[in-house]
């Protein structure tokens, strides 16, 4: 099985249209490749799954311990023909100036090979000094071999004996220049795979415009699959209640390993639309509004009076309720859109959602919980990640975030019901699923008598 992890030097290094092109060329080799992401970001994976029809997960070092991040690289590479993973930002960088979180890390846990993505223009033998920094930076930075990108034929046939000769490592292939093939952004990353225009068409330029030495590939990558272990089991619900989870265009940020997680737990996932659908679906349990992008669509949530109505309705008859950042948001009072209108949101919580222009809080943090309630019991900490351009007039008081000594806020509400805030949660290894699902599984019984 081939197994790897693409990285750079930096980002806009092209790690993720190399990598696109990768899997691309892997499915059409037959090879059946999953994909995973270094990192919080939800996007790359969106794409991955959506784009691509490739399986792909995250894997955080920050948000999950080592143990729990081995043991989803195996549940979800089991069976494939390749695992590639994609880095995060420059190689060696991770949380606070640290190598923490990053994607040398993440291959060092998972003993991968790592495929180092770099742009030769306007460099050469320099290229070959950075190359070598990589090299000698860490002990064992599992660098086996080099991919150039938006590289020429030409040049890749005078840099690669260059290259070789000067960092031990051997160059695999190129990508051309490809300015037809580029995918189209907005302020939290990628756009989704069916806003973008001839993606398909994109996609299959990309994988056969891809120049790689698959026989080479396959020597410096094979590795035995990894045996899939079980996470820590937290216990399992005997009813299977019903979770209501936001699944559209406005609410899409969501971790697939934090709903196998629930899955996994005893839950039942029920997936709706607070955009297109009239209400919650009936007989439910518990409800998870994940984030996303409500102010992109913030008028046609306002729109939708009667979803608002059930929503307000259900959460203050105590439906045990989770929003995080977006699903948090759409819980205020109202929301400015992006096109600069406020618009009337669920009405649950206090706030109004206001567009701030910038990153609000950006990165990784530690949240401590003040009190018991739905998800926290008091003083348990947690780590999490917020990535947002809009705030709230009413962040709440129920936690301690810290990024460092000098960095700490409050924020977030909860009850024995009920939990929202900025803060994203990656549920996995975790025990909020079991405690989430137990809390559905007793309100749905209290319904039934």
């Amino acid at each position: 099985m081939m197994q790897f992890l693409i990285a750079a030097p930096s980002s806009g290094s092209g790690k993720t249209t190399v990598t696109c092109a990768v899997l691309a060329a892997l499915k059409q080799h037959g090879a059946d490749p999953c994909a995973f992401k270094s990192g919080p970001d939800y996007i790359d994976p969106m794409f991955h799954r959506s784009a691509l029809g490739v399986e792909s997960h995250n894997l955080d070092l920050f948000l999950s311990t080592k143990d729990t991040v081995q043991a989803l690289y195996a549940r979800y590479a089991a069976g494939h023909g390749a695992a590639v993973c994609e880095g995060a930002m420059g190689f060696y960088d991770g949380q606070g100036l640290t190598t923490r979180a990053s994607a040398w890390e993440l291959a060092d846990t998972l003993g991968l090979p790592v495929l180092l993505v770099v742009q030769p223009k306007g460099a050469s033998v320099t290229l070959a000094a950075q190359i070598q920094g990589l090299v000698h930076f860490h002990k064992n930075s599992h660098l086996a071999g080099i991919l150039l990108n938006n590289c020429s034929e030409k040049l890749y046939n005078m840099l690669k004996p260059l290259l070789e000769a000067e960092t031990g490592l051997p160059v695999l292939g190129y990508l051309p220049h490809l300015p037809e093939a580029v995918v189209e952004s907005r302020h939290l990353g990628l756009k989704s795979a069916d806003e973008i225009a001839g993606l398909q068409e994109k996609i299959a330029l990309l994988a056969d415009s891809l120049v790689l030495d698959w026989d080479k590939l396959a020597e410096l990558t094979e590795k035995p699959e990894p045996e899939s272990e079980r996470l820590p089991p937290w216990g399992k619900a005997s009813l299977l209640p019903r979770i209501a989870v936001a699944k559209d265009e406005a609410f899409c940020f969501t971790y697939a390993e934090t709903l196998d997680a629930l899955r996994d737990a005893g839950a039942t996932l029920v997936f709706f639309s607070p955009v297109h659908d009239a209400a919650l679906p009936e007989g439910i349990g518990g409800l998870y509004l994940p984030g996303g992008y409500p102010e992109l669509y913030a008028k046609r949530l306002s729109e939708n009076e009667t979803m608002r109505t059930s929503i307000r309705a259900a959460v203050s008859a105590g439906l045990p309720t989770v929003a995080e950042c977006g699903g948090f948001l759409y819980l205020g009072q109202s929301l400015e859109g992006t096109d600069g209108q406020n618009w009337p949101m669920a009405g649950v919580l206090p706030g109004e959602g206001i567009r701030v222009g910038r990153l609000v809080r950006f990165g990784y943090a530690t949240l401590t919980a003040k009190a018991d309630s739905l998800l926290f019991r008091a003083g348990e900490k947690l780590p999490i990640h917020e990535f947002h351009h809009w705030d709230s007039t009413a962040n709440g008081t129920a936690f301690t975030a810290c990024k460092s000594a000098k960095m700490q806020w409050e924020c977030g509400f909860a009850t024995e019901n009920f939990y929202a805030g900025f803060p994203h949660f990656y549920w996995a290894g975790t025990p909020l699923p079991r405690r989430f699902v137990a809390a559905a599984e007793r309100y749905t019984k209290g319904q039934q008598k």
